[in-house]
């Protein structure tokens, strides 16, 4: 991927991110959920080694690797995939995708937590305004009632948990390609949900032989283009474009994921659920970090031309002194 062309492929994904969730809206009405997800990310993981290996990247995590990649697991495979795949069979795709659009300010907010990442106002107000979408969203369809819905506490903690994942990427800082560290706790996040399947649903992997072609179609192609290929390229996006820019683009992920609950599967949009959506979008453009982001890029490309203007009348001052 070049950096020419990287908002091209972040737009692509967040399209197929947003359908995304359809799909396993889909997958969890036919099969049980946690079973059904275990063996998804399992081949989804499996895809990634496999490229890797192509790529000559792959190897075995040491001991000291494999501890950090079960701890990170635990909440970027197990715990976001778990409740996820769960609350979706409590909960409408369009509140979702919209509750789901909080994890940049989840992720700034933990960042605060365990990074000591500075508050600023813009992030505070972002932080507000971002909640109060998410109000509307779980008010949507309640007649002014303030009633939350089980699921919608599923998602919310699958976005929360897949939030703290990404500090704690960042704060173990392990020796291990990102690629190669996502393809394995992948493998590993699977195994644990495939246990919790089997402790919770008696017949869970039995469901997975009754489901039809479409069925069939999306599982795989949720598996390999919106998590195996779909990580691997947001993770190269962050390295090319930062993290604050890549978290603008899941406002539109948002905007896909709405559109095609409406669309493909006939659900009820609500006046609160619109208004929901406009302010989770800018409460991710400012508590994500993003606003603050392109303020000081503005100021140091300020800094720099005036540095640049100073140079280049300084030097003409020179050559007449040394003239004279």
């Amino acid at each position: 991927m070049k950096a020419s062309n990287v908002y091209i492929w972040l737009v692509a994904l967040m399209v197929v991110w947003g359908l995304n969730v359809v799909a396993l809206k889909l997958l969890v009405e036919a099969f049980d959920p946690i079973a059904m997800t275990s063996l998804r990310i399992l081949f989804a993981g499996a895809s990634v080694l496999v490229i890797l290996s192509f790529m000559r990247k792959f190897r075995l995590p040491t001991g000291k690797e494999m501890g950090v990649i079960t701890v990170i697991g635990l909440f970027n495979v197990v715990g976001h995939h778990y409740f996820l795949s769960v609350g979706l069979t409590k909960t409408s795709a369009v509140n979702a995708g919209l509750i789901l659009g909080l994890i940049p300010i989840f992720t700034a907010i933990a960042a605060m937590i365990f990074l000591k990442a500075k508050l600023t106002p813009l992030k505070l107000l972002g932080i507000i305004i971002g909640f109060i979408g998410v109000t509307l969203v779980v008010l949507a369809g309640s007649q002014g009632a303030f009633h939350v819905a089980m699921g919608d506490i599923y998602i919310f903690l699958a976005g929360l948990t897949q939030a703290i994942s990404f500090v704690l990427i960042k704060k173990t800082s392990a020796p291990m390609d990102v690629l190669l560290l996502t393809g394995w706790m992948m493998i590993v996040g699977s195994l644990i949900l495939m246990m919790i399947s089997l402790a919770t649903e008696p017949s869970g992997f039995t469901t997975l032989l009754n489901g039809e072609g479409y069925q069939y179609a999306l599982f795989f192609a949720s598996a390999l283009l919106a998590t195996c290929l779909g990580h691997m390229i947001y993770n190269s996006a962050i390295r090319l474009i930062g993290p604050s820019e890549s978290a603008v683009f899941t406002n539109l992920n948002l905007l896909f994921s709405i559109t095609g609950a409406a669309i493909l599967l006939n659900e009820d949009l609500y006046v609160e659920q619109l208004l929901g959506f406009i302010f989770i979008v800018f409460g991710v453009i400012s508590g994500s970090g993003a606003v603050d982001h392109w303020i000081q890029k503005r100021k140091t490309g300020r800094t720099a031309l005036l540095e640049q203007a100073y140079q280049a009348e300084k030097v003409p001052q020179q050559k007449r002194k040394t003239n004279s």
